[in-house]
């Protein structure tokens, strides 16, 4: 159930002030005070609004720290995800995938290529249909993985993230000539820039989607990282 709006900006009001405290004192090791305060701040007022944090888990104050301190360059790239989606007629905001959930999801928001979700900080973006229970799972078991990989990764997140994508398409470049001319270049190359990158692989593997149809066969690693979040929950249970 929502708030009513008393509420709802009393914990807007409460977080941001809260997070911008967080945000300034780890900005201040880098001289950069007032620019961590503004960005955990406005993270704050946002997710405050709208009730994202589970402030009753160590999870979502553990997201929540994350957010406004260690991560603060991927928080503010999420604050750009979110404007570009609040800029949209309708974004398509998922309130039931959002609200404690330590995320914020747009069936449509920030996606710079459609039909695939993008994670970008704490946004989801381009979630689709999540009526469908395999588009929905994509959300919980894949894409909310990339969430947490920003928080603790922080700086270092974008940077391997990226790093991986240029090398590795460059490398995906070099076996296609060497080995692979039987497959389509741009699938190679994709394959080795995208769907290896251990992110992508971690992600994957959670979801129990482990090696996507996307992928080259026989290119890389053939097994999962890792145990499915779902097997996780129903041992848990």
């Amino acid at each position: 159930m929502t708030p009513v709006p008393g509420v709802r900006l009393f914990e807007s009001i409460v977080v941001a002030g809260v997070a911008a405290l967080l945000g300034a004192a780890a900005g201040w090791t880098l001289g950069l005070a007032v620019p961590g305060a503004v960005v955990a701040g406005a993270n704050g007022a946002v997710s405050g609004w709208r009730g994202v944090y589970d402030w009753r888990r160590v999870t979502g104050i553990t997201a929540f720290v994350l957010d406004s301190t260690w991560s603060l360059l991927m928080t503010a790239a999420g604050l750009f995800a979110n404007t570009v989606s609040r800029l949209q007629r309708d974004s398509g905001y998922v309130d039931a995938l959002s609200r404690r959930q330590n995320r914020h999801v747009h069936r449509r928001g920030f996606m710079p290529r459609t039909g695939f979700a993008t994670t970008v900080g704490n946004v989801i973006g381009g979630a689709g249909d999540i009526d469908q229970p395999r588009r929905r799972r994509l959300i919980t078991d894949h894409e909310d993985v990339h969430c947490w990989q920003a928080r603790w990764l922080g700086p270092l997140f974008p940077v391997l993230y990226g790093g991986w994508t240029v090398l590795a398409g460059a490398a995906g470049m070099v076996v296609w000539v060497v080995a692979r001319r039987d497959q389509p270049f741009a699938k190679v190359v994709e394959s080795s820039a995208y769907y290896l990158n251990p992110l992508e692989w971690w992600a994957y593997s959670r979801d129990d989607h482990w090696p996507p149809s996307g992928k080259v066969a026989g290119l890389g690693w053939s097994r999962p990282c890792c145990r499915p979040l779902a097997a996780v929950r129903q041992r848990a249970d």
